[in-house]
């Protein structure tokens, strides 16, 4: 059963036969192409845990997605609580994650914006920012294109100096601005 939907996508709370098709798409290196470390399956599975965790203590966190047409789990879309040491931490994050099976379908577009339409209008989430590294392309098109935007790059406390990955972008959104672009 799912908790809200997408014209083509279902959004749940996870369940256990998740778990390997997770820990394969996070052994993809193309899926993990802009994260600073590998994920084997322990890795994985603990991560569902947190993301569950997250659930109970937040009442929201980062849903297992479905593609509505075949029920394949394809990935997550949704919320975490950003609480690494920065300026705007902590904070709310909107992020994704997805099988490159449904990659260049608009899925992660089209799941975010509906995870923020939910995130607004039924959490009653005031802000939501997202961040990514700079040379992730991909992810920060679709930040754009659900309306958010670029405050300013930064040096992601959590990975090494050395690490392409370490400098940052960080995007936000606020109620007020979400409701604006959805009436355009």
């Amino acid at each position: 059963m799912y908790q809200f939907e997408s014209n083509r996508l279902g959004f749940r709370l996870w369940k256990d036969e998740d778990k390997i098709p997770f820990s394969i798409m996070n052994a993809d290196n193309n899926v993990m192409k802009y994260f600073p470390n590998d994920i084997d399956k322990d890795e994985s599975d603990n991560f569902i845990e947190r993301i569950k965790n997250h659930f109970e203590i937040n009442g929201y966190g980062l849903w297992a997605v479905e593609e509505k047409k075949s029920c394949d789990f394809i990935g997550f879309i949704g919320f975490y609580t950003a609480t690494f040491e920065s300026d705007f931490t902590p904070c709310v994050e909107i992020g994704w994650r997805l099988s490159n099976r449904y990659w260049n379908k608009g899925y992660a577009t089209e799941g975010a914006k509906k995870s923020l339409e939910y995130g607004f209008n039924i959490l009653e989430l005031n802000k939501v920012y997202s961040f990514t590294s700079e040379i992730n392309k991909p992810s920060i098109n679709v930040m754009k294109k659900i309306g958010l935007l670029k405050q300013k790059c930064f040096l992601h406390p959590n990975i090494d100096d050395n690490n392409p990955l370490k400098p940052h972008v960080l995007y936000k959104i606020d109620k007020k601005a979400f409701n604006k672009n959805c009436k355009n």
